[in-house]
């Protein structure tokens, strides 16, 4: 038997599968999907059988070594699915696959996540004469099959062992989950006329996406949960993807509450011997529920019936390195290939969705009410131009105010500025001279609670001093603002309230976003500051006041959907307030009041700034009217670097006839990690051959070691 194996290197140049004997003892665990050890060169790699055949055209064929898997880890669907992924992001295959896998599946010699066991004991022999003590013991398992040790706590273990040699008990190591879910009341709330509407509006289209397009606190995920329990019902299994940030605990807690531990998790802050644990549930079929964060798109989940896709605006969905696939693609792919539905799921919707949904391309279903029949909060702008020597620190004096007005009626606050760190930058006064990364183009962030000087691309940090590198005065200052710095301002100006701060920082070790929020929810804080994970997914009764602080810092990135994601994330954060019986109020703080993506998330008012931002993207030529490729070139010589990025341009100009072409032009960061960093942005209507233009791009520089191509299609940033 010969099978062919895709090994685990990501090089284009070995992306190909290689042909292997297999010994006879092996022949009967060989099959297509599972992992395999082989010997490659001087190495031994781990590698997925792709093929199993009876002849090869390669002489001396070497052996494989083990069959890694009782289970296959590749399922046919999701074989097919590596193959459409390499189609659409020009990615290796192999990368295709191991994306999809958490690392205890991952084809890799270093994998080294392994199974957890426990002790369990069950009672062997009644007849046994035994001590006051061991009766004590064996009561305990009236009734019981069997009883962990963990259940037999306040038990000895020499009594144990005396029991288990006098052969009264058995003992066995049993396989145990690392996660456990809690178990919780029940609680199915009954719908409004709204959200049934909803349900069969989307249980009865013949579209496969259906658009639900709901304001904040209009009872989405309620929506889900009733459109998950009708297709289990059909015997149909779901998965619910949601932003990295918005897996609350909150958000467990109700699936948990609708449906116990008939759920599965896979998120980044889950350590690797849990998600290799809730992906094994998922493969022995233990579950008909997944909740993850994008790359839970491929569970193998079966039969699928639906895919949810919540704050499918977020631009997390998007993987923003190889292979760089978008998961909203892969659910359409896999719904497309299971007949199952997507629901998308959205107060603020990205444009191109929204027209999908008002081209009938998919199905628009609304919720325009909030569930309690409460009206949206009410905003307030300040103009921060006119704040100018009468604002205190980062806070206007309307600000002030309204948070010792929340405060003194012991409702909560929660307040966002979209940037962490103490301050944005470090510059001098004397000479102008701004900190710089010595890898990267880019300032560096200043944290003032450990006095450190950090960069956010590469890592590299060193300690603050005052004094200027260039000039060497004693003369260095931090300018603009970070969390830690309102943090600071928060605790001078309401000394008796207690704050907490959420943000990257904060929120880096294991469950401490889960301890933040729990502490919030139960009124142990008056404040909650923090970045963009404060505007999504949380649901406190007694927040009646939101604040932004710079309500325009996302407008001054260099980025074509600045203004939607100021509009998003306005809109986001302003439904945090008023979501149970108290009224809410939000304050915009910010120096463009004038701006339509304020101005509408003021007004709340989605389809006005939906029509305002078309009339932009229509004149530039950018989605949904134009399709968009990036194409990045990067070497360590920067000379290198720009006349292969002028070689792309000449190929492009040369095949792609219709097709705007931009650039070359220095990358929005140019130098990162040493490397320089060129782009070029092609915008195109109708283009058919591009993906196998591009491709050969791909391929021929994956021969060429000193330069690097990476090709992003339909990109979130530019």
């Amino acid at each position: 038997m010969i099978v062919g194996v895709l090994v685990e290197i990501t090089n284009k140049s070995v992306d190909r599968v290689f042909d292997y004997l297999v010994p006879k003892t092996l022949e009967s665990f060989v099959a297509i999907g599972k992992r395999v050890e082989v010997p490659f060169g001087n190495r031994t790699l781990v590698g997925f059988i792709l093929e199993i055949k009876k002849d090869s055209d390669v002489a001396n064929l070497k052996e494989i070594t083990k069959v890694l898997d009782e289970d296959v880890i590749l399922t046919k669907e999701l074989l097919e699915l590596g193959k459409y992924l390499k189609k659409t992001t020009l990615a290796s295959l192999i990368s295709c696959y191991q994306v999809m896998l958490p690392k205890g599946y991952k084809a890799s010699i270093k994998n080294n996540v392994n199974k957890k066991y426990r002790k369990v004991y069950y009672l062997n022999n009644y007849d046994k004469k035994l001590t006051a003590k061991q009766e004590e013991v064996v009561t305990l398992f009236k009734d019981k099959k069997k009883l962990s040790r963990k259940e037999l706590k306040d038990i000895s273990i020499s009594i144990l062992n005396t029991l288990v040699k006098n052969e009264v008990l058995k003992v066995k190591e049993e396989e145990v989950y690392r996660l456990d879910y809690e178990t919780r009341e029940k609680k199915i709330r009954t719908l409004t006329s709204l959200q049934e509407n909803a349900v069969n509006n989307i249980l009865n289209t013949d579209k496969t996406v259906s658009l639900l397009y709901g304001v904040t606190g209009s009872g989405k995920t309620e929506v889900y949960m009733e459109l998950i329990a009708r297709y289990l019902k059909k015997g149909l299994k779901s998965i619910v993807l949601v932003p990295e940030i918005s897996l609350t605990p909150q958000l467990i807690k109700r699936f948990e509450e609708r449906f116990g531990n008939n759920i599965a998790l896979l998120h980044s802050a889950l350590l690797d011997g849990e998600k290799y644990d809730e992906y094994r549930r998922i493969v022995k079929g233990e579950v008909d529920i997944v909740i993850g964060a994008r790359s839970a798109v491929f569970a193998p989940i079966s039969p699928l019936g639906l895919i949810i896709i919540d704050e499918c605006h977020s631009d997390s969905y998007k993987q923003d390195n190889n292979p760089r696939y978008n998961a909203k693609e892969v659910a359409f792919k896999r719904a497309f290939d299971n007949n199952a539905k997507v629901v998308l799921g959205s107060a603020t919707p990205m444009l191109e969705e929204y027209a999908r949904g008002l081209k009938n391309i998919y199905n628009l279903v609304s919720l325009e009410k909030r569930v309690n029949g409460k009206s949206l909060p009410k905003v307030e702008l300040i103009d921060m131009n006119k704040e100018v020597g009468k604002a205190k620190g980062h806070f206007s004096i309307p600000l002030i105010d309204k948070i010792n007005k929340t405060l003194e009626q012991g409702e909560q606050v929660i307040l966002l500025l979209n940037r962490r760190g103490y301050s944005s930058f470090v510059t001098c006064s004397n000479c102008g001279e701004t900190v710089k990364c010595p890898n990267c183009d880019i300032t560096l962030t200043y944290h003032k609670s450990s006095n450190i000087l950090r960069c956010h691309y590469c890592g590299y940090a060193t300690k603050y001093d005052v004094t200027c590198p260039k000039c060497h005065e004693k003369s260095l200052k931090d300018l603009g603002v970070g969390t830690e710095k309102i943090e600071e301002e928060l605790n001078k100006l309401f000394p008796l309230a207690k704050v907490l701060r959420m943000d990257v920082d904060t929120t880096s070790r294991k469950n401490a976003h889960k301890k933040i929020v729990d502490t919030f929810a139960r009124g142990k804080a008056n404040i909650l500051l923090g970045t963009q994970m404060v505007a999504k997914g949380l649901d406190f009764p007694n927040v009646t006041l939101v604040g932004v602080i710079n309500a325009d810092t996302s407008l001054m990135l260099p980025d074509f959907r600045s203004s939607e994601k100021t509009f998003a994330l306005l809109n986001q954060v302003a439904g945090r307030a008023g979501r149970s019986e108290k009224e809410g109020t939000v304050i915009f703080q910010t120096f463009n009041e004038e701006n339509y993506a304020i101005r509408y998330a003021k007004e709340n008012d989605y389809v006005a700034f939906y029509k305002e931002e078309m009339k932009v993207r229509k004149l530039m030529k950018y989605p949904p009217y134009y399709y968009l490729v990036s194409l990045n070139i990067s070497s360590k010589d920067n000379k290198l670097a720009l006349i292969e990025a002028k070689k792309c341009e000449k190929v492009c100009l040369k095949y792609l006839n219709k097709t705007i072409i931009l650039g070359p032009s220095p990358a929005s960061i140019f130098k990162k990690q040493n490397i320089y960093h060129y782009q070029l942005i092609l915008k195109y209507q109708y283009q058919d051959n591009i993906y196998e233009v591009l491709e050969k791009l791909v391929e021929y520089y994956a021969t060429i070691n000193k330069v690097n191509l990476d090709v992003d299609f339909n990109p979130i940033h530019l």
